[in-house]
């Protein structure tokens, strides 16, 4: 065969693999075991929600998404480590809105730009919250609370998960509605504050309804009122704030998924969709419900916009509290 010729193949040969070559380069997602990290402890219910959702993506998508809890900072050391991966889809977050929204309003210095260092990927829940006293307390209702507070100001204690928590952001929003001074208690976790709290040791604390639903149930805390919109299902006897005297009151905790920015919008919507069928699944968001938690749902635009609106929210009562990391 003539040279020109043999080259002229070659070519055309090479020309016409390019497209198969740049097809082998560019491998499926995802190619290899996802670390969905969590940056609490384990146990908590950022870490239920994320081995709740592990199971349905690793059937979904056919590779193992392991959790992996990295905690410290409140929450900003493992969402730091997310921040910085690779955005391909390999290394995910599943938090609060803590590390995703209003840790940057807390903590003098931040290790990566809260605004522009994530892609949202979706809800996982919202938790409602409840207030709640001791139960050796003698305060039946809230206004016979607020009574006792206006009475005594600073003398009443809440304890809370830390300074900073959703907790206390809700205790803070809580005393600018009613016009009341409680001193704040932070604890090293929810659990510590509630183990108190049943002891008798402070007084109140607004906290998640999965964290203290078995203690009202059991008798250990009497719960007075809800931050909600409506009754809960869980809690049908106990009045919304609205019911009990204190208007436009109304505070969750919302929880979810992202991944570093710049992560493909078409592996975020895989995600979205895969995760909200998970929490349609009676399997699992209905045992989810069970425990007091609304479950999730939705697109990466919707759950960037309640990012966007918990920032708006809980900027200025941060500011007002003089709220600042221990």
């Amino acid at each position: 065969m003539p040279t020109t010729r043999r080259a002229a193949l070659l070519a055309s040969a090479g020309l016409l693999a390019a497209p198969g070559l740049a097809r082998a380069q560019a491998a499926p997602w995802p190619n290899r075991p996802v670390r969905l990290v969590v940056p609490f402890p384990p146990g908590g219910l950022v870490d239920l929600l994320a081995r709740a959702v592990s199971g349905p993506l690793a059937q979904a998508f056919g590779q193992p998404f392991v959790v992996e809890n990295r905690a410290g900072a409140g929450g900003n050391i493992g969402a730091d480590a997310v921040a910085k991966s690779l955005p391909d889809g390999h290394v995910l977050l599943a938090a609060s809105m803590g590390p995703l929204a209003v840790n940057q309003f807390i903590f003098p210095a931040m290790p990566y730009e809260t605004d522009t260092a994530f892609a949202p990927i979706v809800l996982l829940a919202t938790t409602p919250k409840v207030l709640c006293v001791a139960g050796q307390r003698p305060w039946r209702d809230l206004p016979a609370l607020l009574a006792e507070a206006r009475a005594r100001p600073g003398r009443l204690t809440a304890g809370s998960a830390g300074g900073g928590s959703s907790l206390h952001l809700a205790l803070e929003l809580f005393k600018q509605a009613t016009g009341t001074d409680i001193t704040h208690v932070p604890y090293r976790g929810a659990g510590p504050a509630l183990t108190d709290l049943v002891a008798g040791n402070i007084d109140l604390m607004i906290d998640n309804v999965p964290n203290i639903l078995g203690q009202i149930r059991g008798g250990g805390v009497r719960p007075l009122a809800t931050p909600s919109a409506a009754r809960l299902a869980q809690l049908p006897e106990v009045p919304t704030m609205e019911e009990a005297g204190v208007p436009g009151f109304v505070f969750g905790t919302a929880f979810g998924m992202a991944a570093p920015a710049g992560t493909p919008p078409d592996i975020l919507a895989r995600l979205a969709q895969v995760v909200t069928t998970a929490l349609r699944d009676p399997a699992i968001g209905g045992r989810l419900a069970e425990q007091g938690t609304l479950v999730g749902g939705g697109s990466p635009d919707d759950f960037a916009a309640i990012i966007a609106r918990e920032k708006t929210t809980l900027a200025p009562v941060i500011r007002r509290a003089n709220i600042r990391a221990e």
